[in-house]
């Protein structure tokens, strides 16, 4: 009978072994990240599409009288025609909350409008579907035996206003993504505005650089900046093409960024130095939060101080002692 090898052990594990399967966890973690740095891709290819689309669609309008053709530029999906008939058979589909949905698909970065109907018909038909499931799993099944009466109803009641919420909220949840990435890169994105400016850029060649420069460093408002230079350029007020900036951009701070656009167009003042100042406050409220934050930090690490990091120090501190104590008592019952 061969009986393997035994190596050298620590605590009863064996070493070699341990540090073999180590090796081969570090050669693995190194070849993926080779492969990752390797096959970096550039964040803004996947939106330079949408961008195209965008632009196509502006110059269409633009060059073609003719309303069919335009009407065909914007032609609508079978599928959601039927949603949007079905649900305007049902007296259920409201203009107010197409919009409403329209506005934070745009916010969470999807251009289609058409998605809002499949996200409100989505809202009607979840309910309905994931509350039959729940009947099918609580009440018809026995795969939860020992819950009672109440747990069923309250799994039942979760996975309905799980369907009703759930688009809401994904959608919410991109959107606050998509609004933060774009907050951390509008700092130094007005700053190579104000560069542009003083260099003697147009407005629409301006954002159209800024959004090439920072493509790849924040790629959300990297597009956001791409579509505002090709609805600049393509659109027959400029004005429209700043609204829609911050119709897209759920921010204050963009808010503030298109007034001033708006301002400087009407009124001709200086660009650069109306730039210059927004930038500073936002740093300034950007150091303000990374302050705030800092501040938190003690308040936020007591919970994990008391829970983890005492029980260990007095274990280490104590337990030598309590050990010695114990062989004192039991050495001398003998």
């Amino acid at each position: 009978m061969i009986t393997p090898s035994s190596g050298p052990t620590l605590l009863g594990v064996d070493v070699v072994l341990v540090g073999t399967v180590l090796s081969g966890l570090a050669a693995f973690a190194v070849i993926l990240a080779i492969y990752a740095a390797v096959t970096v891709k550039d964040p803004m290819a996947k939106r330079v599409k949408s961008l195209n689309d965008r632009r196509a669609e502006l110059k269409t309008g633009m060059l073609t009288a003719n309303s069919k053709k335009r009407q065909s530029l914007v032609r609508k999906n079978e599928n959601v025609n039927k949603m949007k008939e079905t649900m305007e058979g049902m007296k259920v589909l409201q203009e107010s909350q197409v919009k409403m949905i329209q506005q934070k698909l745009a916010q969470a970065g999807f251009r289609n409008k058409e998605l809002a109907i499949v996200v409100l018909f989505s809202r009607m038909v979840l309910p309905v579907v994931l509350g039959l499931i729940g009947v099918v799993i609580f009440y018809w099944t026995e795969m939860f035996p020992d819950w009672g009466s109440t747990k069923r109803f309250m799994g039942f009641a979760a996975l309905v206003v799980l369907g009703y919420k759930g688009p809401e909220l994904y959608l919410q949840n991109v959107s606050s993504k998509r609004t933060l990435a774009i907050q951390k890169g509008l700092p130094d994105a007005l700053d190579l505005l104000v560069i542009c400016a003083e260099a003697g850029l147009t407005v629409d060649a301006a954002f159209n650089r800024v959004a090439k420069e920072l493509g790849r460093a924040y790629p959300e408002l990297g597009e956001e900046f791409a579509l505002t230079a090709i609805e600049l350029s393509f659109l027959t007020e400029r004005r429209q093409a700043f609204e829609n900036l911050a119709y897209r951009v759920d921010l204050d701070a963009v808010r503030g960024v298109v007034t001033t656009m708006i301002q400087t167009e009407r009124y001709g003042t200086p660009l650069a130095s109306a730039l210059r100042v927004l930038s500073a406050e936002f740093r300034n409220e950007r150091m303000m939060r990374a302050e705030e934050k800092a501040a938190r930090l003690p308040a936020i690490m007591t919970v994990p101080l008391i829970l983890f990091i005492l029980p260990v120090l007095f274990i280490v501190i104590l337990g030598p002692a309590a050990c010695s104590i114990a062989d004192a008592f039991a050495s001398d019952d003998f």
